[in-house]
């Protein structure tokens, strides 16, 4: 059975991590993309995901973290290299305006549940999102009054509607304030936790304190990505290379 081998560094000591190849919650392999204008986005990226759990991937404007997502997701076609995974991918945008479409947050739920459920399935299964997400008693509120913290919450559960067992989360937080930064995160990394089918996300940020929350985070920069490490070990490597930090 084949094996990748990726080097993971936890309080200061790398360790192998084996990713099973047949297994693993996401393969990358060779992925590259370029625009119509020759400005290359991604250029022979590779990696994958050995498991559940939340993963991050850091990088500047440019970097090719939005191009990647949109691959992963299917809204936009690889031009070479493959992308293997046994899950339903959904993505989260950095504005949720941009995908909350229905006047309450109950039915904008249940609008991308599947077709084949009964109405008592669907109510509950809203009920359930709402709660994992810290939206308890709220189906009924219209979206405009939400915070953009509950927003974004909302557009994640939207997601987890679709019965997507992976979550692409394109800097989520990034017009959020402090507090609604840390909700969100809270939420998600809650999600990946949950010991009843754990959820794998892969998460992009420019927020370098946001890798404390990963349990592997990686940089992304020229459309490659470097290799996993643990987030508050990335989070160090980074700051430690910023002058004046």
């Amino acid at each position: 059975m084949k094996k990748l081998r990726l080097q993971v560094a936890v309080s200061g000591q790398a360790f192998p991590l084996r990713v099973n190849a047949l297994t693993a919650e996401l393969r990358v392999e060779n992925l590259s993309h370029s625009w119509p204008g020759g400005e290359t986005a991604l250029s022979g990226c590779h990696f994958s995901i050995p498991r559940p759990g939340l993963w991050m991937l850091v990088g500047s404007n440019g970097s090719g973290k939005s191009t990647l997502f949109r691959l992963i997701a299917g809204m936009l076609q690889p031009q070479s290299g493959s992308i293997t995974t046994s899950h339903r991918a959904a993505l989260v945008f950095q504005n949720p305006d941009h995908q909350l479409l229905l006047p309450t947050t109950g039915s904008d739920l249940m609008l991308g549940m599947p077709g084949d459920q009964t109405s008592d399935e669907r109510s509950t299964q809203m009920k359930l999102l709402l709660s994992e997400l810290g939206l308890e008693g709220l189906e009924h509120r219209p979206i405009h009054t939400l915070s953009g913290g509950q927003k974004q919450r909302l557009a994640i559960a939207g997601a987890l509607a679709s019965n997507a067992g992976m979550l692409l989360l394109d800097e989520p937080t990034a017009l959020l304030d402090p507090d609604s930064q840390r909700t969100v995160l809270q939420a998600v990394q809650a999600l990946c936790q949950r010991s009843q089918r754990p959820l794998t996300a892969l998460w992009s940020t420019h927020r370098l304190e946001e890798l404390s929350f990963a349990d592997g985070a990686a940089q992304m920069k020229d459309g490659r990505i470097g290799p996993w490490r643990a987030g508050h070990e990335l989070l160090q490597h980074l700051r430690a290379g910023r002058p004046g930090r």
